[in-house]
């Protein structure tokens, strides 16, 4: 079993790393015993792997709990939050209660909010089941709902008292999904490591067949990137907004098209091309540079090119919803750039120029 550990003084916790750890309970020696803990997954997932994390946690708690909430990006909702304190109430949980968190990126930030928010706060656990969830939204306390305006735009930084990632789970997820967490893991070169985005360059193809090590390496690397990140800048004030590469064009298109018509990953890696191309033209990248990265995306499966989101003023719309996006400031879009292969930056940018970037990687 490999460990990352996030270093947050008294808010430090492990993210562990290795295949069957739903198929034993040592992964979670570590959390207290408690009079009780609820599981909250969804309709996909929950089939899959409630009994075994039920059969790995049963022996430290007397009442086990399940909820199960409907699947998609769409449901990311105040309603579908409301089940989830409808469940905690109508059991009688205190607030020694413990939250495990089954499922992907939904389940985990709808979970960690609900913990934030029950009682004034909860402990939890992550266990995420998909690739994106594993090397990104599990780890570094982001919590949050969505807003017919904005993605995200509800929500608390609060973080998990352990993050468990068994690579076995990931053999269930149908490849769009595990495509889609291709994305986030590909971001963590061109902000921080080209060592790692060469390396991935090298082993895409052994990452797309699922292969035991090369996941391995993708996952703990993406997570040691996130932990020195999180570990500098926790609440996003300065440094971790790098890890936001791609997601400000991402963002616009989730919330554009229809939350769920796009999965997440599919408008970072859309959004990471125009990102690129907008550093290029702002003379901070040199062309051959985007090129690589969008040959690397590609690769992974995912798309190079935006959707339009308005036939009539397409960069327009996407300014419009990027003016809303949690990185503007005093209606000011803040973009995270590419200052040179392996180091980001965040800065505004001129509309003129952002629209020719749209008009250019929109098809």
């Amino acid at each position: 079993m490999e460990s990352v550990q996030i270093s947050l003084d008294e808010r430090s916790y492990p993210i562990l790393i290795d295949a069957s750890l739903l198929r034993g309970n040592s992964a979670f020696d570590s959390l207290p015993k408690s009079h009780a803990a609820m599981i909250v997954t969804n309709s996909a997932v929950g089939p899959l792997y409630t009994d075994a994390l039920r059969s790995a946690l049963e022996q430290k708690y007397d009442r086990l709990h399940v909820v199960v909430l409907p699947d998609g990006e769409e449901y990311k909702t105040w309603e579908t939050l409301n089940l989830i304190f409808d469940a905690l109430l109508s059991n009688g949980c205190d607030r020694k209660t413990v939250l495990f968190a089954l499922g992907g990126g939904v389940v985990g930030d709808m979970t960690g909010f609900a913990a934030a928010s029950y009682m004034r706060g909860v402990q939890f656990v992550q266990v995420p089941t998909t690739l994106l969830a594993q090397v990104d939204s599990s780890v570094g306390g982001k919590t949050a709902i969505n807003h017919p305006l904005g993605k995200n735009m509800i929500g608390a930084f609060y973080q998990p008292r352990l993050v468990v990632c068994d690579l076995e789970v990931l053999d269930t997820l149908p490849p769009r999904e595990f495509s889609s967490g291709l994305a986030e893991v590909i971001k963590y070169g061109p902000i921080a490591d080209m060592a790692f985005m060469e390396w991935l360059e090298g082993n895409m193809e052994p990452l797309l067949a699922h292969d035991r090590d090369a996941l391995a390496h993708a996952v703990r690397r993406s997570c040691e990137i996130k932990a020195w990140v999180v570990g500098q800048d926790e609440k996003e004030s300065g440094l971790r907004a790098i890890l936001n590469f791609g997601h400000t064009f991402g963002h616009a298109i989730e919330a554009g098209i229809g939350y769920g018509v796009w999965l997440h990953g599919e408008g970072v890696a859309a959004g990471m091309v125009m990102a690129a191309e907008l550093s290029c033209r702002l003379g901070l990248v040199e062309p051959a540079f985007v090129e690589r990265l969008r040959t690397l995306i590609e690769r992974a499966g995912l798309p190079v090119k935006g959707p339009v989101l308005d036939a009539a003023d397409n960069a327009g719309r996407y300014l419009e919803l990027m003016r809303v996006d949690k990185k503007s400031e005093a209606g000011e879009i803040r973009f995270v750039l590419i200052d040179g292969p392996g180091k980001a930056v965040t800065r505004p940018a001129p509309d003129t120029l952002v629209r020719e970037v749209i008009d250019a990687c929109c098809a």
